[in-house]
């Protein structure tokens, strides 16, 4: 009996470079999330969830549109957060980034990823596959968690947009990180969200 958990990054989103806070996927978003609906396309899924924001949401729909069987539902335990504050073991370069984060922020970004590791990473009593649809940070916090990495690790764990990260619980077993930022199912010019260049 396993649990397995598939994480999928939203595709990228329109004018994001501008500083637009939310919006709808970017032409080439629109890609990555087909092209990640095919990658996925033989799991049989019991659960869909993904982040209200609109560019998860519009992730998801077009995933449905190729994957019909697909039923997403919001989720708010998904939304866009930062779980922490800044700690003197990260770089000193994400100082400026956590100088932007306000402590009312951190501290409902903390309680939100509690709520949302108890809810979705736990082992299951039966066979199940459940496909969260969500935002990079929020990966990697699960990634941490299911590693029981020191909280201020899931800073620099990067995911690019419609990249694949799966991790499988079973009773009695440590979580497996199965894959990471899994980026087969793109073409490399539709390797984007991260800041250095994705190998081939």
């Amino acid at each position: 009996m396993a649990h397995t958990l598939y994480l999928v990054r939203h595709g990228e989103q329109l004018d994001a470079e501008h500083g637009v806070d939310d919006g709808p996927l970017s032409p080439r978003g629109q890609r990555q999330a087909r092209l990640i609906a095919d990658r996925l396309g033989g799991v049989p899924f019991d659960n869909v969830w993904h982040s209200p924001l609109q560019r998860a949401e519009q992730t998801a729909l077009i995933m449905s549109e190729h994957l019909p069987a697909l039923d997403p539902k919001p989720s708010a335990l998904l939304f866009d957060c930062v779980p922490t504050g800044y700690s003197p073991q990260m770089p000193h370069n994400f100082e400026p980034f956590f100088n932007s984060v306000t402590e009312d922020e951190v501290e409902a970004g903390r309680a939100q990823m509690s709520d949302a590791v108890a809810e979705f990473l736990t082992p299951s009593r039966a066979t199940t596959h459940d496909l969260l649809i969500t935002h990079n940070f929020v990966i990697a916090w699960f990634v941490r968690e299911a590693m029981d990495a020191p909280e201020w690790r899931w800073a620099g764990l990067n995911q690019a947009h419609a990249g694949l990260t799966i991790i499988r619980f079973k009773a009695g077993r440590l979580p497996e990180l199965v894959a990471y930022n899994d980026l087969g199912h793109l073409p490399v010019e539709l390797r984007t969200g991260v800041n250095d260049p994705q190998p081939y």
